[in-house]
């Protein structure tokens, strides 16, 4: 169908659009950024900060650009002193609210807030200060939020409870008393959170954080009676090289190697080798399954913000998660066991690092379910941005550093672990397998079926003479109603994919910052997915059950997928979660 278009003029430079565009948008086309500060394309379109307000030609009064439709002939001016000034004043108003110790602040320079008022020039906030007292809510094990930084702009809020379907933010009160809180003013640790930190994603100031923890891998590295192993997601290889100034979705696993070994950790490990046991662990469990009459459809357990969803939400599909850990869980466990048998380390002597694009991660490494013999899988867990401060602390320069390779012990990979990060990719790795376990055209490689940024994916493979139908999605909001056409009847799958973030673990909570300007002329989701599957295309092996090194740990340890050793090891259970505490009681 052909869009209809309009013709406007802005600045003076005309221009056609679709008719279904908004001013902000329009203006793109001719290359001016009006200012923005509560909008968030597709998640908050509200016009509430006013930052973006324009003069149009015949209104009496200013408009704000990012909800108004435009019209054929419209004249719009988004640069003039009037505007310059009712900005400024917008600001100081925000300003005068808001704490200001931006010095000390987690989102210094990456402040949306901030970066407004440089480009404003805002030397003075003339208005009385009514900052909110500092309130910081730091009881949750991944996330945690400063009310004094919040400038009420509803991005947190919507997000939530509009794409996560979660809903535990909203406005509360009236006024200059207006907050954005939980329900009863609970700490987050006391409601049904996920720890998925797309808050923190959409927030754009730092009112919003993950709990940081490189104080204690600082003291970890720098103990010598201690063994430090980390491992990398592959979602973080795709990112890291935007916080220091590359363009998004440039890959850099070379210099991410490099500089986790010039940091001072004794081993450097890949999180795909651990996704690619994840594939025979999970693709045996559904074969298993298939074939003797489980509980399907089978779903995927690699996200924990799935997960606690899952509990929280939909209790009654517990049964259908694979019982498998997840891949940075697997690899802890791992470490401690077989490498360190292999290397005569104590395994109470290991500390295990995770660098992971999640913020949830941190909350499931503290899952009592996780620990082997009182010992957790994996004792600490590391966002993508605080990879990057603990670089910029040590003074590397990142961009001049030569690639280097994970070490070899746990550090070969197939292609099928690096699209792990993707949505889709756990699908696809795992069919990758399954096709030729059961030798099912044993020639196809590649699942693009299962790819892309669609809220829902569907697609029916034949698995040794059976269709199989399987399902992706991602965002817990996707899950939601994928969950709701099962329960109705309306679908039917054997084997789901979900992904607790939308785009999967490319855009999880813990990766670095992105302006809701440049989100508005880039889909990340499909920049970071990228980087992802070029890896993958570079990759001598491209299943994961060809990995020689996950062949030898059958051979040497493990035995076979399933066997009661790796159940032991790399498998777990969930269970189902009170959404509000009784009594201030709070579940772990």
């Amino acid at each position: 169908m052909v869009m209809e278009m309009i013709t406007l003029t802005i600045d003076n430079v005309k221009t056609e659009v679709p008719k279904n565009y908004t001013v902000l948008e329009a203006a793109k086309t001719v290359n001016i950024d009006i200012p923005t500060l509560c909008y968030l394309k597709g998640i908050n379109e509200v016009g509430a900060c006013r930052v973006c307000l324009v003069e149009v030609q015949g209104f009496k009064s200013l408009q704000t650009a990012c909800v108004l439709p435009v019209q054929e002939g419209m004249v719009v001016r988004t640069n003039t002193q009037n505007l310059r000034q009712t900005r400024r004043e917008v600001l100081e108003l925000a300003l005068a609210s808001h704490n200001r110790d931006c010095l000390t602040c987690n989102r210094n320079t990456k402040c949306e807030l901030q970066n407004l008022v440089e480009e404003l020039d805002i030397k003075d906030v003339t208005f009385e200060n009514r900052m909110t007292t500092s309130i910081i809510d730091d009881k949750s094990e991944a996330v945690v939020r400063d009310k004094s930084k919040c400038i009420l702009c509803g991005r947190c809020v919507n997000v939530c409870r509009d794409v996560q379907k979660v809903g535990i933010l909203d406005f509360t009160n009236r006024g200059i008393k207006t907050e954005v809180s939980t329900a009863f003013n609970k700490n987050l640790n006391e409601t049904p959170c996920i720890y998925c930190g797309q808050c923190i994603v959409a927030c754009p100031v730092g009112a919003l954080t993950e709990k940081e923890d490189i104080d204690r891998v600082w003291a970890a590295i720098e103990d010598p009676e201690v063994h430090v192993v980390v491992q990398t997601a592959p979602a973080v290889r795709a990112a890291l090289g935007e916080e220091f100034g590359l363009p998004i979705g440039t890959r850099v696993t070379g210099k991410m190697v490099a500089a986790l070994k010039r940091l001072g950790f004794d081993k450097v490990f890949d999180t795909n080798y651990a996704a690619d046991l994840t594939i025979m662990e999970e693709g045996h469990e559904f074969l298993n399954r298939l074939e003797n009459n489980g509980t399907l459809p089978m779903i995927t357990s690699c996200s924990p913000g799935w997960v606690r969803y899952c509990e929280y939400n939909y209790p009654d599909f517990l049964e259908n998660l694979s019982t498998c850990k997840s891949p940075h869980q697997m690899m802890g466990a791992i470490v401690k066991s077989y490498y360190a048998e292999k290397n005569n380390i104590d395994p109470s002597k290991i500390f295990v690092v995770s660098i992971m694009p999640c913020t949830a991660k941190k909350a499931e490494s503290n899952r009592p379910e996780l620990q082997i013999h009182g010992l957790k899988d994996v004792d600490a867990v590391l966002t993508t941005r605080e990879l990057a401060k603990m670089i910029k602390q040590s003074r590397l320069n990142f961009l001049k550093l030569e690639d280097e390779n994970f070490d070899i012990d746990l550090g070969e990979y197939s292609g099928a672990g690096v699209i792990f990060g993707s949505t889709g990719g756990v699908m696809e790795a795992a069919l990758r397998t399954l096709v030729d376990v059961l030798g099912t055209d044993v020639e196809k490689l590649e699942f693009t079926e299962v790819r892309g940024i669609e809220g829902i994916k569907e697609a029916e493979i034949n698995l040794g003479g059976k269709d199989v139908k399987v399902a992706v999605a991602h965002g817990t909001g996707n899950a939601s109603n994928l969950l709701e056409m099962i329960r109705s009847g309306k679908k039917e799958y054997h084997f789901i994919e979900i992904m607790g973030c939308s785009g999967g673990c490319v855009t999880g909570g813990g990766q670095p910052h992105i302006s809701a300007q440049e989100k508005m002329d880039k889909d990340i989701r499909v920049l970071r997915a990228k980087a992802l599957y070029e890896e993958d295309q570079l990759k001598l092996f491209r299943k994961s059950h060809e990995n020689p090194l996950i062949k030898k740990l059958y051979e040497d340890y493990l035995d076979k997928p399933n066997s009661h050793k790796a159940h032991d090891l790399l498998h777990t259970h969930y269970s189902s979660r009170e959404k509000y505490a009784i009594k201030g009681e709070v579940k772990i």
